[in-house]
């Protein structure tokens, strides 16, 4: 059997795809959107060396097989086909080819692949797992992410708000959830190319420190806020959010750092923060989640190896029971998960515009790997696979006094 032919007879007949393969065969719909091309042996050697999605992963991350057309289109057309839905015979055939293609034609994991070594979310581990992610380059990210270098959930306030606009608008709707105003000071854990440290100084007037454990992130928000004039109110430090000394701030924002915490060092988390806010002081917890408590939280798989080293995503109720337990009043929560979807596609479109110079600035296999991961995530957020929830808290008086107002004025 050719290689086509079997791939067509394993995804099924109504797959909206056409195969093609280096050794002459086609099968599928012709006039398809998508087109998958096996164009090399090797191909089906990563396959049979890890037959499973990584597999699939490290055949497309090295050019031997390739998608032609959307990939978020691809990813979504396909479906995951189990083992044991394949029949008997043609698994036997398979089999074969597979084991042939691994004999001959042998491959290794590309060099993009991270496996960490030490204690899991030690101080030194942590750093190097956000150094694999975010120190990629930072003229990348700018293409990828756009002006406003924001690497987390955008707020779409209408159907037609761009990209930009919907970025000013989390920031702006985190400010007001914080309920900042002059004279405050904000602590941003996590803080990213510093989108919420400038955002909080530029329009609220507040004195706002951010922390970041990349060293490319830090030091491009530390031009930027040279570059606004912003240097007597904002600040960005290459550190571990742990290391912060200073206290009593009157706001804390979390934008997408919970996820590398780990389960283990939630609560340790959530006591630290808290610890650091004077009373009636208000947190923002903006992140990733599972939708429910019933898997693993540790990322496996391609996710784990290519993209986010050591993260862990939690349900949201397990979240918001911590932030209770470590004693902050939950006073609003909201899920966002459609935003993200919107958010990846503003990602995934700039990454096509780019797609050339961002090939010559981090190289192909780590240019596949951030277009498979983007049109992978959005996939799933618009399925409910994965959320992305904000949980408001603040810190009570003894006497539970909360100074929040009676309804949401954000």
């Amino acid at each position: 059997m050719r290689i086509a032919e079997a791939i067509y007879e394993v995804t099924g007949p109504d797959v909206p795809v056409e195969f093609v393969a280096y050794d002459g065969s086609r099968a599928g719909a012709q006039d398809a959107r998508v087109r998958v091309d096996v164009k090399s042996p090797l191909a089906l050697s990563h396959i049979a060396s890890s037959p499973n999605s990584l597999g699939l992963v490290r055949a497309y991350v090295t050019g031997a097989l390739e998608i032609v057309g959307d990939m978020y289109t691809a990813l979504a057309s396909i479906p995951e086909v189990r083992l044991k839905e394949i029949p008997a015979s043609l698994r036997v055939k398979l089999a074969a080819k597979l084991a042939g293609a691994r004999l001959l034609w042998p491959t290794k994991p590309p060099a993009q692949e991270r496996r960490l070594a030490g204690e899991r979310h030690s101080r030194m581990r942590d750093a190097e797992a956000i150094s694999h992610h975010y120190d990629v380059s930072n003229k990348f990210y700018e293409w990828v992410l756009g002006p406003s270098m924001a690497y987390t959930c955008a707020v779409y306030e209408t159907e037609n708000s761009t990209l930009e606009e919907a970025q000013y608008a989390k920031h702006d709707l985190v400010a007001r959830k914080l309920a900042l105003r002059p004279g405050t000071r904000l602590l941003d854990v996590g803080c990213g190319w510093g989108g919420m440290v400038i955002h909080a100084a530029k329009h609220y007037g507040v004195q706002a420190l951010g922390v970041t454990l990349s060293a490319n992130q830090a030091e491009w928000a530390q031009k930027r806020i040279a570059q606004e004039g912003l240097g007597d109110l904002a600040e960005v430090r290459h550190m571990d959010y742990r290391a912060v000394m200073e206290g009593n701030f009157d706001a804390i924002s979390s934008i997408g750092l919970t996820e590398h915490i780990g389960e283990a060092n939630l609560e340790a988390y959530f006591e630290l923060l808290y610890s650091k806010l004077k009373t009636g002081g208000r947190i923002l917890n903006h992140c990733i989640t599972r939708p429910d408590n019933l898997r693993n939280a540790q990322t496996r798989g391609f996710i784990n190896r290519y993209v986010f080293p050591d993260g862990e995503l939690l349900g949201p109720g397990r979240i918001l029971s911590q932030m209770h337990d470590t004693g902050f009043e939950v006073r609003h929560e909201e899920n966002l998960r459609e935003h993200y979807a919107r958010t990846l596609a503003g990602w995934c479109d700039n990454l096509e515009r780019n797609w050339e110079e961002a090939v010559n600035e981090v190289g192909p296999h780590t240019a596949r790997v951030w277009r498979l991961y983007m049109a992978g995530s959005r996939l799933g957020f618009d399925r409910n696979w994965i959320q992305l929830h904000q949980i408001l808290g603040v810190k009570t008086d003894s006497r539970g006094h909360s100074g929040m107002p009676l309804r949401p004025d954000w």
